[in-house]
């Protein structure tokens, strides 16, 4: 489909062990809908067609004949369905008999894949009816009047995708097939198994899945036996899982009495990109050339559809669920390390950190605190210091300096305004002129005390501009822009938000808790124009550059995803359909990438920072761009949403 997705299917049908014909008209059903919903491959488990449970009846000619017979009624069912259909069945050749997943596409057998990969407990149960497919040099079979490929490393190019096939419990031997099928040229590995449950199966299959797609830099497609299958010892839940570049995008129901289908949109176009950017895959890749296998070519109908099933998250920066104390924890915890290693380091005898009472200002001083009692440092060590100006509110200001009395560090007030008078009537700016050099100022002298004060206690500057900001350019260059050491430099302002939340939960007492929560809930602002007739915040960040949550959505795909601009549009549509139109996300879209071009120069002289997630702005290593870069192309393609 648009945009470098893949459509895929993994489905899961109920059937009765040995009973071929219904086993077809099961799967039938789930191949009408896969058609119906422009999915462009359908997988099915291992051995679907006759069911895995077979036993000794795998050795008895009337089930091989039925199982045949049901692969030709299959063929008939395709022959006007453009889904390629990836299924289950015993299969003579030679001398052996193989297990083996069957590609089908309007009415045709593209090629069969064998099993190969048998573990420990595979050898043991189904090494009595079948033989492992490496033992079988690559050849052709006739069935049906075609001559079909036969081979464990064929490889099944469309044109959405390559994928490659690896049944069974693959993940668990020393080498699994999908990772030699990655390395081969395939983008989608997909897996019809065959494992039965036991307590805590699932969590280890979820996992396997995850890391595989992870390592192999591909999606992982997983269809396993369902509720029929279960006979005599063993039962088996239908679990059906889809990955995609190391994270799990869709999960089937287990112990659905139910068949089942899932389906997820897999991004190869992010896949391939990926895989040009690791140098380590490129290199394996090009050590194992030799051993690929042959790729065929399946002439399919593109699909040019737009609609995502897959649901992106709106913050994507931002931990979820189960996961979300545990990774605020360690972000917070990594950023009082990295500042705890500095200090030390510089034998500083103080921190010195500017407090506004906003967002970014508080997590950095409760990071601060935290690196001091990592320390066993006295907390009076660390100077906080509120700079009130023209535009500092009562409600900023009154939070600055409770939170800092609270966290009993040593609370210094300086009011800039008189030194920016000073310095407007030295420059010659008239004070009711509003403009940049107005607002700069401010922030500059801000920065001159700061400094000068650390020089003063023997200390350094602790920084507190975000990543967001970083990315947009919405820093004073040589004002907040500079310190000597930025705690949140790769923290996204989505993510500030939640931190504090976190610390306010968490670590927090009662009296500190309530400050950090009206923090959160003040509009974010630099607080450099004056407030307005009701003494409010006037200036308000997001009115003049954006909602942050576009920002860091756009940032994520853009440095993360390597999304081009329509993509990047398309994907922002989807997600927040129901807040945004397409309107005000082509504006911000804008804005976003004009600003990141243009801001360059503030990037590439950044002081030191933690890294804390998957993105950082440090020149020295994670983002490098050429100050002068133009952005017209990227404009250009906004200009054509």
């Amino acid at each position: 489909m648009k945009y470098g997705f893949a459509k895929i299917a993994a489905a899961v049908p109920i059937v009765k062990v040995a009973d071929c014909h219904y086993n077809i008209e099961q799967m039938t059903s789930l191949i009408k809908k896969a058609e119906e919903k422009d999915v462009e491959i359908l997988l099915f488990p291992e051995l679907s067609i006759t069911s895995v449970s077979c036993a000794d009846l795998f050795h008895q000619d009337t089930l091989l004949n039925g199982a045949l017979e049901a692969v030709h009624s299959l063929l008939n069912i395709s022959s006007d369905c453009e889904t390629v259909i990836i299924a289950g069945a015993p299969i003579r050749i030679s001398d052996a008999l193989l297990n083996c997943a069957i590609v089908i596409h309007r009415g045709k057998i593209v090629g069969i894949v064998p099993k190969s990969n048998f573990n420990q407990e595979e050898l043991l149960n189904t090494e009595r009816w079948f033989t492992p497919g490496d033992f079988i040099a690559d050849t052709t079979v006739k069935i049906f009047d075609q001559n079909v490929p036969v081979g464990s490393n064929i490889l099944f190019r469309t044109p959405a995708c390559t994928f490659g096939i690896a049944i069974g419990d693959e993940t668990t031997h020393p080498t699994p097939q999908s990772s030699k099928l990655a390395l081969y040229g395939a983008e989608i590995i997909f897996n019809p198994a065959a494992i039965n449950e036991t307590a805590g199966m699932y969590d280890k299959l979820v996992e396997s899945c995850r890391q595989q797609s992870m390592r192999n830099i591909s999606g992982y497609v997983h269809s396993g036996c369902g509720f029929g299958e279960s006979s005599s010892d063993l039962v088996y839940t239908g679990n059906a899982l889809i990955a995609d570049n190391g994270e799990i995008i869709q999960r089937g129901e287990r112990f659905a009495t139910d068949g089942q289908m899932i389906i997820a949109e897999i991004d190869i176009q992010q896949i391939r990109r990926n895989r040009i950017n690791n140098k380590s895959f490129t290199v394996a890749r090009s050590d194992s050339e030799h051993s690929r296998g042959e790729c065929i070519d399946i002439v399919q109908k593109e699909y040019t559809g737009t609609k995502l099933t897959r649901i992106y998250d709106a913050q994507p920066f931002v931990p979820r669920n189960e996961e979300y104390d545990n990774r605020c924890r360690e972000m917070f915890t990594i950023q009082a390390a990295g500042l705890a290693k500095r200090i030390k380091h510089t034998n500083a005898a103080t921190c010195v950190i500017g407090i506004s009472g906003g967002l970014d200002s508080t997590l950095a001083l409760l990071v601060t605190v935290h690196a001091f009692d990592i320390l066993k440092r006295n907390r009076k060590d660390i100077t906080g210091i509120t700079m009130p100006g023209f535009g500092t509110t009562d409600r900023t200001y009154n939070n600055a300096i409770a939170l800092m009395q609270q966290l009993g560090i040593t609370l210094q007030e300086i009011s800039i305004k008189e030194a920016c008078i000073q310095h407007f009537k030295d420059i010659g700016h008239d004070i009711n002129l509003h403009d940049v050099t107005y607002e700069n100022a401010q922030a500059r002298e801000r920065t001159q005390l700061l400094m000068d004060i650390s020089n003063k206690t023997n200390g350094f500057v602790v920084g507190t501009g975000d990543l967001s900001e970083l990315a947009l350019g919405w820093a004073t260059y040589n004002g907040d822009h500079m310190s000597m050491y930025s705690v949140n430099a790769s923290v996204p302002k989505t993510l500030v938000q939640h931190l504090v939340r976190w610390a306010a939960d968490n670590i927090s007492d009662k009296e500190t808790r309530s400050i950090l929560l009206d923090i959160i809930n003040t509009p974010i602002s630099p607080e450099l124009l004056p407030a307005n007739e009701n003494g409010d915040i006037k200036q308000k960040t997001e009115d003049l550059v954006g909602p942050y949550e576009l920002h860091d959505f756009f940032l994520f795909h853009f440095i993360k995803g390597g999304c081009t601009p329509k993509k990047i549009f398309f994907l922002a549509k989807n997600t927040f359909a129901d807040k945004y139109d397409d309107c005000t996300i082509k504006k911000w879209l804008k804005t976003f990438f004009r600003r990141f071009f243009t801001q360059q120069f503030k990037r590439s002289c950044t002081p030191d920072g933690p890294k804390v997630g998957c993105i950082s702005f440090s020149p020295r290593g994670d983002w490098r761009m050429p100050s002068d870069t133009s952005c017209s192309l990227w404009l250009q393609e906004c200009e054509e949403l």
